[in-house]
This record gives C-alpha cells, sequence and structure tokens, in this order.
C-alpha cells in the first residue's frame, strides 16, 4: 500500500468544484423527489367494484385501504362464501390498480429505468 493521501473507496471522486451535480447531488434529488411523489401518492385514490358494483373498495397510491361499501343486497346468510369472495376479489384489484398507480408515478422519475426495489 502506497503512503501518502488517501484514495477514495471503489473509484468515487469528488467532482471539481465540489458542487452537488455529481452523481451522488443526482441520486439524493432523485431519493428526495421519490419521497415527495410517495407522499403525493397518499392522497390520491383508486375505486374498484366487484360482484357487479354489490362491493366497492377504495385505496390510497400508497395500498392504504380507506373503505370497503357492501351493498346490502349483497348480504346473503344463506351464501358468505360469495360475499366473502366478492370482497377479496375487489381488495386484490384494487391492490393491483394501486401498485400500477404509483409505478406509473415513479417511472416518471425514473425515466423508465426498471430499477428492482424501488417501489
Amino acid at each position: 500500500m502506497s503512503k501518502g493521501r488517501a484514495r477514495p473507496a471503489y473509484g468515487l471522486r469528488k467532482q471539481a468544484g465540489g458542487g452537488s451535480g455529481g452523481m451522488a447531488g443526482q441520486l439524493q434529488k432523485l431519493q428526495e423527489e421519490f419521497a415527495r411523489t410517495q407522499e403525493r401518492l397518499g392522497d390520491e385514490t383508486v375505486e374498484v367494484t366487484a360482484g357487479g358494483g354489490m362491493i366497492k373498495a377504495v385505496m390510497t397510491g400508497n395500498q392504504k385501504l380507506l373503505s370497503v361499501t357492501i351493498a346490502p343486497e349483497a348480504v346473503d346468510p344463506e351464501d358468505v362464501e360469495m360475499l366473502q369472495d366478492m370482497i377479496v376479489a375487489a381488495i386484490n384489484e384494487a391492490i393491483e390498480r394501486s401498485q400500477g398507480l404509483a409505478a406509473e408515478k415513479m417511472s416518471g422519475l425514473t425515466g423508465g429505468l426498471g430499477l428492482p426495489g424501488l417501489i
């Protein structure tokens, strides 16, 4: 190992002028924009229905279930299983649409880079 000044790990070097225009600055800006976008996703909702409109689920863009509405005519004590199936279908579709909304909003930030694990 040579004596003298320490070298940055793995070839990372400071940008001339020390400005935030380097990769680290760009990553920090991207991270901040992701956080703002995720926060805004909490204000957006998706609404889905199942069973011909008998069940309605509302979910935020960050996958928080806000409500499930069940039409009175969907409640049949003789067929609780069908009601359960409709609720599961509505919630699963709400999750899928919510994830699709989040992916759409986040892909605008990454320019379609397809970075795994970001959302």
